[in-house]
């Protein structure tokens, strides 16, 4: 075999013949990301390029100063003579897997993933390589999410019993993807949703790229002594046991993650409810995707790595861990201010 086609610098993954990286944690002249959560999409490089269902989120976590450019999924771009494109991961909106192809060797770099399919982002394509470079956040055998519906309809039924005992609810998630995915399984009819400031603007980035959610209101627009207990307020975890949710009275917190299924999660997050959701892949998950690629070799990064390897040599796979600054499963929105 020649020379590989991705490496791993300092500054990220780097294709060196085609003269760019993919997710880099330093400053680069050329990046492409693949989705806009803090630990792929960071400040600083020359110029950006992710996939046009990206782009809005992208320049609301970059600014308007970013130089960003956009592509259809499957669209084919050609640099020095290597081909790019961006594939469906399924993770969040506009999330994407970078296929590069060159002289005759194809790997797949996935980002975050997931099987999953939900309707607030297109579902996850999985792309026959002989590299596939893969995230194992959840890369345990003990991780094994149930469907999405039976969550969706425990933190509706939460929700109900709430208004019963005269409680406001509070659900934690993720300012971008989370937030949104969980929007999409409210049923608006128990009562009215409304969003913290950092959920809002991501929300309506969803909307103008017409994913269809329940409506909702900001927390400014409730007028006067106003009844919360009726309420589902959607916010980032940064804004739990923060003064701004004071105003709700009594309330009960409920936290969505793929970590709530951990014993002794909700109390570390001081919540009074754990909801396992995440945007990642399971263990069973994980490995059927990692299969479908019909991949020679694979390289694991972020979560459980040396887990996931360790099985994948057992399983006859040429595996290796790659070290990488991702994080997975993080409060993507930590640093955003807590506010309206």
């Amino acid at each position: 075999m020649g020379k590989e086609l991705l490496t791993v610098t300092e500054r990220g993954i780097y294709c060196e013949a085609g003269d760019f990286f993919i997710d880099p944690w330093r400053p680069v002249d050329r990046a492409i990301v693949t989705h806009a959560h803090s630990d792929h999409a960071r400040w600083g490089m020359e110029r950006y390029l992710c996939s046009d269902e990206s782009l809005l989120v992208m320049r609301r976590r970059l600014g308007d100063e970013a130089k960003i450019d956009s592509v259809p999924y499957g669209e084919v771009l050609t640099w020095n003579g290597v081909k790019v494109s961006l594939h469906p991961a399924g993770h969040i909106l506009g999330s994407a897997q970078v296929r590069v192809e060159h002289n005759g060797q194809v790997a797949v770099v996935s980002g975050d993933y997931k099987t999953e399919a939900d309707t607030t982002c297109t579902p996850f394509e999985p792309i026959k390589c002989h590299l596939f470079v893969s995230e194992s956040t959840f890369g345990l055998p003990i991780y094994r999410w149930s469907p999405q519906e039976e969550v969706y309809a425990d933190v509706n039924a939460w929700w109900r019993s709430n208004q019963a005992q005269g409680k406001a609810s509070l659900l934690l998630g993720y300012a971008l993807g989370k937030s949104q995915r969980a929007l999409s399984g409210l049923n608006p009819e128990i009562g009215p949703i409304f969003l913290h400031g950092a959920v809002q603007g991501l929300t309506e980035d969803y909307r103008a790229q017409g994913v269809q959610l329940p409506p909702t209101k900001v927390i400014g627009e409730a007028e006067g002594k106003f009844d919360w207990s009726q309420a589902m307020i959607l916010a980032p975890p940064s804004a739990n046991g923060t003064p701004w949710v004071r105003r709700f009275g009594d309330h009960s917190t409920a936290f969505l993650s793929g970590w709530m299924a951990i014993r002794g999660a909700r109390r570390r997050r001081a919540v009074d409810r754990g909801f396992v959701l995440s945007d990642h892949v399971d263990w069973p998950s994980l490995l059927s995707a990692i299969k479908a690629t019909e991949a020679e070799r694979v390289w694991v990064t972020h979560g459980y790595s040396a887990t996931v390897v360790r099985y994948l040599q057992e399983q006859g796979l040429d595996a290796k861990v790659l070290e990488t600054e991702f994080e997975g499963e993080q409060d993507d929105a930590a640093v955003e201010e807590v506010s309206e």
